[in-house]
């Protein structure tokens, strides 16, 4: 496997920085656990946490595809679907007030390259048998 590595690495530098800014809000609400009354932090908490609830599987099925030789360019094109997915969502979220339309193009990105990654890996593994 050698392309989704380079994505996979590139996800976790940004859930880095989302941590990141989580810890950051937290120390500026002084608030060790959960958001307190603070809107940027709740927003900032569940931005990592929907990255967190996505991007493992996603990474999982494309790497499943991947071993079972789906195609180089279509692997490359569904991994930056997921980071450009997973960036707008979080910009989306982030904004007060919400930008849904941000929020809604993010998720539709990420659950397409879920359900591809998912077809890609079961029909390249059949077709491999």
């Amino acid at each position: 496997m050698t392309i989704v590595p380079i994505y996979a690495a590139a996800l976790g530098l940004i859930l880095i920085a989302l941590s990141v800014r989580v810890i950051r809000l937290r120390r500026r609400a002084k608030v060790a656990i959960g958001a307190g009354q603070d809107e940027n932090l709740e927003r900032a908490i569940r931005v990592q946490a929907n990255f967190t609830e996505y991007v493992p599987m996603a990474l999982l099925l494309l790497a499943f595809a991947e071993y079972s030789g789906t195609f180089p360019a279509l692997l490359h094109i569904l991994c930056t679907v997921l980071i450009l997915g997973r960036l707008i969502h979080a910009i989306g979220v982030s904004r007060e007030p919400e930008d849904y339309r941000l929020r809604v193009f993010g998720m539709a990105c990420t659950l397409s390259v879920l359900a591809l990654a998912a077809l890609a890996a079961g029909i390249s593994s059949i077709t491999a048998s």
